[in-house]
């Protein structure tokens, strides 16, 4: 990071190569599958300018995540004064960490797909640092720039809005079809 700090290219390529999974996983669920390669690389450029009023002290990859979450929403922001996000991405397995580990079927990988495109950007975004980023509640504080304690409410708004979307979708309360 200090490198990163001091101007050192390849210092800052290694963060980028660290990150990248993780930046284009937040980019997609924030901005969609078409427009999340631009979002995330848009995100790198505004780390990489900033990146010298980076505190070092402090983790890196929450600070990133929230510079790449705000490059997405504007991305989105951009795009939906001309036409509305069509959100039809398969969240869990936009950069598959295992691809050999299937968690769902596919029926039921769509299903869910198609309830968190029902959700509002600001649901999928929270939803998406916990589950798919496997983040703390502190973590997710610090990339969405509130407290902890409306990490916890938004989350929890968050989950109960996604099993009504679920439930629309035929999933039962343990997750399963009916």
């Amino acid at each position: 990071m200090r490198r990163a700090q001091a101007g050192e290219l390849v210092a800052f390529d290694e963060l980028v190569r660290r990150h990248q999974r993780a930046a284009l996983r937040v980019a997609t669920v924030v901005a969609g599958h078409d427009r999340a390669a631009d979002a995330a690389q848009e995100g790198f450029v505004r780390a990489y300018r900033s990146i010298h009023g980076f505190d070092a002290e402090r983790p890196f990859r929450p600070w990133l995540l929230r510079v790449v979450a705000n490059a997405a929403k504007n991305e989105v922001r951009r795009a939906s004064r001309h036409e509305r996000v069509d959100m039809r991405v398969r969240a869990m397995a936009v950069v598959p960490d295992d691809v050999s580990d299937p968690v769902l079927t596919r029926e039921r990988s769509d299903r869910l797909v198609g309830a968190l495109g029902r959700l509002a950007p600001a649901d999928r975004l929270v939803l998406a640092l916990r589950w798919f980023e496997d983040m703390t509640e502190q973590e997710m504080a610090e990339v969405l720039a509130v407290r902890r304690g409306t990490v916890k409410s938004r989350l929890h708004r968050a989950m109960q809005r996604l099993r009504r979307e679920l439930a629309d979708e035929g999933f039962d309360e343990e997750g399963g079809d009916d």
